[in-house]
């Protein structure tokens, strides 16, 4: 009789068996920390709102009369208001807006009316009632943030264009990127806002600015000049051209040219008049392009939308105190109650 011999187990069955029985247990590893960490979340949050629990009784009397306190004070301050004047600066005098915005800032928290006055050419009474003075991005359409992003594309290197998006793009521009400016300002005078307009203007009209106007200035009066000066060639050539035409001249390598403008020759076959034409529309659109970019930006600033003659409550969370005293009491008993236990512990920690 033959004996069967036993059968050996295929060593491939049971490589991935032990595969998948580890696959198994790091997903039961990666579970259980995941179902720690929220765990963890979860007793950390219960921990800290425990206290509030067992005082119950203390911390909501303690709530409503801060409530009413801050409803109070809130009732007997002077109410807030606010305006909003949306400018578009040139010759890159938003620089000095932003400095200046800061400066005013500084002057209102040292209560230094006299100057405030001196700046916005109001009465020092009247300087008292402003609160402060902020500085945001204008408003920008979706279309708006593609303009500029086309324009930054066509003044870069074609490589940095391939690494920067337009998302990213968007998501890296930071306030100064802007090119309109929304300047909001807090006064517990509900009508000083439109006197506030002509204190802007010696910011925007600095020393900086204004020689970068006239940089801008001597610039397109350069190219405008030149311009002309190429009409004024171009419309020479056309005329010989056709005078040369008119005369049927019979020299065949008849030439006519000047400098980089356009090369006339004579052909029997085919004429120069709509390339010359096409050339002079070129001419002439520069031309207009530039005369409108000049008048354009003309000045310092473009007010888009002034202050309002009367300005509006303020609203904020930063004015509402009945609800802001409650807020800070309920952040200042947690911390309490905190200090307590970590007191507790160290005091009884060996």
């Amino acid at each position: 009789m033959s004996e069967k011999l036993p059968q050996q187990p295929n060593n491939e069955e049971v490589d991935l068996g032990q595969l998948f029985n580890a696959i198994g247990r790091l997903f039961e590893r990666l579970f259980a920390f995941i179902g720690s960490v929220f765990k963890g979340i979860f007793s950390a949050i219960i921990y800290v709102i425990k206290p509030l629990v067992d005082n119950f009784k203390i911390v909501v009397s303690v709530l409503v009369i801060s409530a009413i306190l801050g409803y109070i004070y809130e009732k007997s301050k002077d109410p807030i208001y606010f305006s909003e004047m949306v400018v578009k600066p040139h010759f890159d005098s938003k620089y000095q807006l932003a400095t200046n915005i800061g400066y005013f800032n500084t002057l209102i928290g040292s209560q230094n009316y006299i100057e405030l006055s001196n700046i916005f050419k109001i009465d020092t009474s009247d300087a008292k009632t402003l609160v402060s003075f902020e500085l945001e991005a204008g408003p920008e359409s979706q279309n708006d943030l593609f303009i500029e992003y086309d324009e930054y594309v066509q003044s870069v290197d074609t490589s940095l264009v391939d690494e920067l998006s337009f998302i990213d793009y968007i998501n890296n521009r930071d306030l100064m990127s802007s090119r309109l400016f929304a300047i909001k300002s807090k006064s517990t005078k509900i009508d000083i806002f439109p006197h506030l307009q002509k204190g802007f203007k010696e910011t925007f009209e600095n020393d900086f600015s204004g020689h970068q106007k006239k940089v801008r200035d001597t610039l397109a009066y350069i190219e405008q000049e030149s311009l002309k000066m190429q009409l004024d060639r171009l419309d020479s050539i056309q005329k010989t051209y056709l005078e040369a035409i008119k005369n049927d001249s019979k020299n065949s390598n008849l030439s006519l040219g000047l400098g980089n403008v356009l090369p006339l020759q004579e052909e029997k076959t085919a004429t120069k008049e709509f390339d010359l034409f096409l050339r002079e529309l070129s001419l002439r659109r520069e031309l207009s392009l530039l005369n409108k970019t000049v008048a354009e930006e003309n000045t310092f600033y473009d007010i888009l939308s002034p202050f309002d003659k009367i300005g509006k409550k303020d609203y904020s969370f930063k004015q509402r105190y009945s609800l802001l005293f409650p807020l800070i009491l309920l952040v200042l008993f947690l911390f309490f109650f905190l200090f307590l236990k970590v007191f507790k512990f160290i005091k009884n920690y060996e």
